[in-house]
């Protein structure tokens, strides 16, 4: 039979909530972007304007090459998607990846379910999924590039 020693030295993470408990604050966060690479630009960009009443909030070409516009919250953006493409996007509009490959899905927070909806079946898109539960209702669709996003809403009972 095999004896494994436990370490008796706390470790960083160990440390770091010993220093919270004692009075130390913990940090607060949320996400601040995802960055999606697509296929086109513009058909995705106003998807997500019309989607989520969200902004253009920069547009130009990324460091790696290629082109990326960031549509976000109004006022300072501070919750926003990149999206991104460059020449091997463009070339290859028929890949798709696996669901869960690399990501399973995005989800993103609506006022509006229903409105939101029809924006997704106007832009040609399939809603499914549908369901209600704690804390909300929600749909999910696949965009153009095989991206899977799931589009919930607080609103009413849920709230």
């Amino acid at each position: 039979m095999m004896v494994t020693q436990v370490d008796s030295h706390p470790s960083r993470i160990e440390r770091t909530l010993q220093r919270i408990a004692k009075g130390f604050t913990m940090p607060s966060g949320k996400i601040e972007h995802a960055n999606l690479t697509v296929t086109n630009l513009e058909r995705s960009a106003d998807l997500f304007k019309q989607l989520l009443g969200w902004k253009e909030r920069w547009r130009g070409q990324s460091k790696l090459g290629g082109d990326t516009v960031h549509i976000g919250e109004p006022g300072n953006g501070a919750t926003y998607l990149a999206l991104y493409t460059n020449d091997d996007a463009l070339a290859d509009t028929k890949r798709r990846y696996a669901k869960g490959q690399p990501l399973n899905h995005l989800g993103l927070l609506v006022d509006d379910l229903d409105a939101a909806e029809k924006i997704v079946i106007a832009a040609g898109l399939e809603p499914y999924g549908h369901d209600d539960y704690e804390p909300g209702r929600r749909f999910y669709f696949f965009d153009w590039d095989g991206i899977e996003f799931e589009i919930v809403s607080y609103a009413g009972e849920a709230a």
